[in-house]
């Protein structure tokens, strides 16, 4: 008998070598130089490789030929890499994955360079080898990119703003995050031809695992080991973001605690020193057990809109990568 965790795991790591290849040769005989070694800096750090993962596996749910899904795979992870390097900027962040971001390592007008180029290198891939289903892939791919713009411009009015609600904040990492492993899912399932039932399925699957991936993110921020998670711990608080772990302890304090998460709010952040103060906060108002609580309901989601999926080990795989999220510490 197959044991689902370990054919998952021998799953997952010969997908990510085979997308790995890919995004290692797509900027290799590029040029200028100038141009395509930063971008390749960026594609050569390596990460989970979940939205293109997702892809492949999705087709793979709908008993499609996965093989057909590679390049779209790749250009999904180098969508997601255009996103990094652009927000990078403009969160001023010094890390990503534990290395220097690319605006720090080389300069800010080499960043938003390579963005572009990324951005319209990951089209180029994506229609490499669509034969059938060419605009709805497409279709898909557009409504995403223009999704995650919406979700970061959300993102950013937030910091201005003095009050955002829970509500609002899901809204934003729905379009910011999940749009991305939504769109992810969606399109393994068109190029795999997948029934409406399938697609729609696989949709909400990769929305409610991007919800959960994002409110585990916040989670990690405070909780999480800097060398495993690739950031500065308490970088959120350090900058004073409006995160759902942030949000719910706001709703939930009172007196001298409130004020203190208010005055996070004025000062847009805090000093380093303080972070182990405000993670005492988070722990006793409940909030980092609340969160947890929250990203096991977005994962019971997640699982529960596979109802329509026929493959039983196809559908498995999917219900170990969403429990896999669970335990993840970067």
């Amino acid at each position: 008998m197959v044991n689902p965790e370990r054919y998952f795991k021998s799953l997952y790591n010969l997908q990510q070598t085979r997308i790995e290849k890919i995004l290692r040769n797509t900027l290799m005989e590029r040029k200028p130089s100038s141009l395509y070694a930063p971008g390749a800096y960026i594609l050569n750090n390596p990460g989970k490789r979940l939205r293109p993962l997702l892809v492949i596996f999705s087709a793979n749910a709908v008993q499609g030929n996965y093989k057909n899904a590679y390049n779209a795979a790749a250009a999904v992870e180098i969508l997601h890499n255009f996103t990094l390097v652009h927000d990078d900027i403009m969160d001023n962040a010094d890390k990503r994955r534990g290395l220097l971001t690319v605006h720090k390592k080389y300069d800010v007008n080499t960043a938003i360079l390579v963005g572009d180029s990324l951005l319209s290198i990951a089209y180029e891939l994506l229609l490499k080898d669509l034969t059938t289903q060419v605009k709805d892939v497409v279709t898909t791919f557009n409504n995403c990119v223009i999704r995650v713009c919406e979700g970061q411009s959300l993102d950013k009015e937030f910091e201005l703003r003095k009050s955002v609600s829970i509500e609002e904040y899901l809204d934003m990492i729905t379009k910011k995050t999940a749009a991305m492993t939504e769109m992810s899912c969606k399109i393994g399932a068109q190029i795999a031809g997948g029934s409406n039932a399938e697609i729609k399925g696989l949709s909400n699957y990769g929305k409610y695992l991007g919800i959960a991936f994002q409110i585990q993110d916040d989670l990690l921020d405070i909780t999480g080991d800097e060398n495993d998670f690739g950031k500065v711990i308490g970088g959120d608080l350090l900058e004073g973001k409006k995160t759902f772990v942030f949000l719910h302890a706001l709703r939930l304090a009172k007196g001298k605690q409130k004020q203190e998460l208010l005055g996070i709010i004025k000062n847009k952040g805090i000093k380093p020193y303080k972070i182990p103060h405000f993670r005492r906060i988070y722990e006793n108002l409940g909030v980092l057990d609340l969160s947890r609580a929250e990203v096991r309901n977005y994962l019971k989601k997640a699982i529960d809109s596979l109802h329509s999926i026929t493959n039983p080990m196809g559908k498995e795989m999917l219900v170990v990568l969403a429990n896999s999220l669970l335990n993840r510490a970067k």
